[in-house]
């Protein structure tokens, strides 16, 4: 964990990019971010928890505490919410918290935290109805909506690839 008192929380969805999602750990580690990563159920067996709870010396949340648990994470600074799906971002605009990462989307967006939204949704889902409505609610709530097709390009592996350091340089614009 860093010595700055600034936290930061990664939520990840199951989506490629979060297979290499230990890259914006490390990114945000080394602009002194505290950093608590909170997965969807569904992305938490792509990533190595154990490791990133070791590298940040933070419990990586995927389920909801059980009453008298390791407490919660210090107040976020602000938000990353990267790679979101297209169920997620349109769960998240309705308001649905059936996960904990979606109840911690949730209840930011209404406590003046900068949130930094970053969709891994391909074009065909993108111009789905849903989509765009969803995207135009969490906008006018204050989210910044990076585009997809300026953050994601396709790895080695034909993957989705997110540019990590160019999300984590969006982080520091929008809090600054």
């Amino acid at each position: 964990m860093t010595s700055s008192g600034r936290w930061v929380y990664l939520v990840a969805s199951a989506a490629p990019p979060v297979l290499r999602i230990e890259g914006m750990v490390e990114l945000l580690l080394g602009v002194r971010w505290n950093v608590g990563v909170i997965v969807t159920p569904t992305a938490a067996p792509w990533v190595d928890v154990e490791a990133i709870g070791a590298r940040t010396g933070c419990l990586v949340r995927v389920a909801a505490r059980a009453p008298g648990a390791e407490k919660s994470l210090p107040r976020a600074d602000a938000v990353v919410a990267a790679p979101l799906t297209f169920n997620t971002v349109n769960k998240w605009a309705a308001g649905f918290s059936d996960s904990v990462a979606l109840g911690v989307l949730n209840e930011l967006l209404s406590a003046e935290v900068p949130i930094l939204a970053a969709p891994c949704v391909k074009a065909l889902l993108r111009a789905h109805p849903a989509y765009g409505e969803s995207i135009a609610r969490l906008s006018a709530a204050g989210v910044t909506v990076l585009d997809p097709d300026a953050i994601t390009s396709r790895g080695p592996d034909g993957l989705a690839a997110f540019d990590w350091p160019r999300i984590a340089g969006e982080l520091e614009r929008l809090i600054s």
